[in-house]
């Protein structure tokens, strides 16, 4: 009797089985966040039964979360795959709520080429202390959901200490470090050697290992930790999710997921823009990206490309892949990065001196980079170039005095170039300050300090001019001179870059009568008030003023 209520259990057992393998659909589905509030993750977990190959591959299955906000705006969230086999999968969504009030949802799983739906459920989105996430806004600044603008002051971190590399060179010791000193932002990337996503074989690191699995868990994991550490610090983040050398013969394309001689879809890297099924193939990876760590607020902008250029021509500028695939696969990718990502990131590319036609003129890239090394000078003339010729803001992505390397017997230039171009940057029409490349140099010469002047000056003018931001000439001889008024307050940057002490009068036309002025000096962040000054003539003259070379000072004057 034993015997057969055992065969009779293990019948219907397996009845059981055989009934949810072949009856696909979403088991239940839980929200796993106490209280969901506004602009903070929330986090659903999915489970699934259904047959699948490739749980990344959202043309063999996919799960979307369909909502529709207090407002009625229709929301489709990507969801991501996080375990399981095919007869019991778990699946995670992830979503921070830009709107306070009920949200109506279901999810849709898409396999087999059926759509099949849940059950229908509700949140409530209570308020939060959160500002949202960052938008465009006009050539100066961008703007977070709540309407407080934005100007992003920072530095490159492009990587974690490679393995030839000190150590400590991590994302927990550089970024508190940047927030500790009032920076606000920083560009990292995606490679083989860090936050190596797409990579089955990792090079020049100890942080991560080989792996067999679709996306390198490793990867996974730090980018997790990297969100949640730019999420407390209050950083933002352009993420560079490839570099030009994955495309390069003597660099990456031969351990490339992407090369067919690794089992990937692309012959040479003409074909990782020509090939559909790359294209393909390059989509997952941009819906993982949106459905798991989309919600952050900290990550301020998608870069596709570093330097496409770089992998677009060889060393003696002959065309290596033809530059309209470059273009088109970029429109068509920003297309559908901005269809997927309910939360609208900035999205943008950069190249390091070469133009790539019609890029610069794609609709959904919010803005536009550039690279420029050896030659900071011409940074404040770059801008108004580019935004004259394509109608959107203009971000100098990297700048430094060499691009070779970061020999430290170039120490004091390379920190005079380091200060400069941040204040060219202040002074022109970017919503991102430009930021210096060799972060490890720069934090061996203690210049993080060097930001809280930045950002100080910089929310002064958000303040005074509420995103009004005029450029005016000044009048200062020998001493580069840079004006900009917001509001009431004319800000005047003077830089003397010759090698000898310059004194000079400093004047420039003003329209009030009565005047106050202060001088900041960005080094040791010290203000020192200079008294009344009237206008003479339809001008503001500033005595004699004597700078030595190579130093700097702000001015502020304010029509009272």
């Amino acid at each position: 009797m034993k015997a057969a209520k055992t065969l009779i259990f293990l019948y219907f057992a397996a009845l059981m089985a055989f009934t949810s393998y072949a009856q696909p659909g979403i088991a239940d589905y839980k929200l796993t966040t106490g209280k969901v509030k506004e602009y903070q993750k929330a986090e659903w977990n999915i489970h699934i039964s259904a047959p699948f190959n490739n749980a990344y591959d959202q043309a063999d299955i996919s799960l979307n979360m369909v909502m529709t906000s207090p407002s009625g705006k229709p929301i489709v969230l990507p969801c991501y795959y996080e375990s399981g086999d095919e007869k019991a999968s778990l699946w995670k969504a992830r979503f921070a709520p830009q709107e306070v009030g009920r949200y109506e949802y279901h999810f849709v799983l898409h396999t087999s080429g059926k759509g099949l739906e849940s059950a229908n459920g509700s949140f409530i989105a209570e308020p939060g202390s959160e500002k949202g996430f960052l938008h465009k806004n006009n050539l100066w600044t961008f703007k977070y959901d709540n309407g407080e603008l934005f100007r992003g002051i920072g530095e490159n971190v492009g990587w974690e200490s490679r393995s030839f590399e000190k150590d400590k060179w991590t994302y927990d010791y550089l970024l508190p470090k940047l927030s500790g000193n009032d920076a606000n932002f920083f560009r990292t990337w995606m490679c083989y050697w860090n936050l190596p996503l797409e990579w089955k074989k990792v090079h020049s690191t100890k942080r991560y290992s080989n792996s067999d699995a679709y996306y390198n868990p490793g990867a996974i994991k730090r980018m997790d930790e990297l969100v949640n550490l730019t999420d407390s610090l209050n950083l933002k983040f352009m993420l560079t999710m490839d570099w030009h050398g994955h495309l390069m013969e003597e660099g990456g394309w031969k351990n490339s997921n992407y090369n067919a001689a690794n089992g990937g879809p692309a012959k040479t890297p003409t074909e990782y823009f020509t090939s559909q099924k790359a294209r393909a193939m390059y989509k997952n990876k941009l819906r993982y990206i949106v459905a798991r760590w989309g919600y952050s607020t900290s990550i301020a902008a998608f870069e596709f490309f570093n330097e496409i250029d770089n992998a677009a021509f060889n060393g003696a500028d002959s065309v290596l892949i033809p530059l309209h695939y470059i273009t088109e696969w970029h429109d068509e990718m920003s297309r559908y990065l901005k269809d997927i990502d309910p939360y609208g990131h900035l999205v943008t590319t950069s190249v390091s001196h070469r133009d790539i036609p019609g890029m610069n003129s794609i609709a959904y890239i919010d803005f536009n980079q550039k690279h420029i090394y050896k030659h900071t000078d011409k940074i404040p003339g770059i801008y108004w170039n580019y935004i004259n010729g394509f109608g959107k803001p203009y971000v100098v992505g990297e700048f430094g005095y060499r691009w070779e390397d970061d020999d430290r017997k170039y120490a004091v230039e390379a920190d005079y170039d380091f200060k400069r171009g941040l204040w060219y940057g202040l002074f022109s029409p970017c919503p991102i300050l430009p930021m210096s490349w060799w972060w490890e140099m720069f934090d061996e010469q203690n210049m993080e300090p060097y930001f809280k002047g930045l950002r100080q000056i910089s929310d002064e003018m958000l303040r005074a001019g509420k995103g009004s931001f005029e450029q005016f000439p000044v009048s200062s001889g020998d001493i580069e001179a840079y004006g900009v008024k917001c509001g009431n307050k004319y800000f005047i940057y003077l830089l003397n870059n010759t090698d000898a002490t310059v004194s000079t009068p400093v004047s420039f036309a003003a329209s009030d009568k009565n005047y106050t002025i202060s001088y900041f000096d960005p080094n040791d962040q010290s203000i020192k008030p200079g008294g009344k000054l009237a206008m003479q003539a339809g001008k503001i003259v500033i005595g004699s003023f004597r700078l030595p070379a190579k130093k700097e000072k702000l001015i502020v004057v304010t029509a009272n």
